[in-house]
Formats: C-alpha cells, structure tokens, sequence
C-alpha cells in the first residue's frame, strides 16, 4: 500500500504536469500516458480521495463530471 507522503508526491507530480500541458507522466519507476485531460483530471481526484482516505479527513465535496459523448 502506498503511504500519503508518496501519493502526495504522485499528486504533485500529476497537477504540475497537468498544468504545463503534458500528457505524460514519470515517477519512479513508472510512466503514465493520459490520453485526454478529463483523465488527469480523474486521476487527480482519485489521488486527493485517497489522500483524504487515508489521512481520515471527511469528504466534503462531491463532483459529478458527465459527457453526452461524440
């Protein structure tokens, strides 16, 4: 299992990215390609869900994110 101080850094890494534009993304010993930003965006509130999780704190706020597709 992964410990908070290494999701938080994975969280970082993925926000700072995300910012810059980038698709993808190394970490250690892994590499990740999103191929669109509603997956960052995902993958980032994944992280902050188990970050919250873990560290016991309540989940205040829910976010629905929905697409009638192409």
């Amino acid at each position: 299992m992964t410990d908070i101080t290494e999701m938080q850094a994975q969280l970082d890494a993925l926000r700072k990215a995300r910012a810059s534009g980038a698709r993808k993304i190394e970490y250690d010993t892994y590499s990740v390609e999103y191929k669109s930003d509603s997956e960052m965006a995902a993958a980032i509130a994944d992280l902050e869900r188990r970050i919250n999780t873990s560290s016991g704190q309540p989940v205040r706020h829910v976010h629905f994110l929905s697409s009638k597709g192409l």
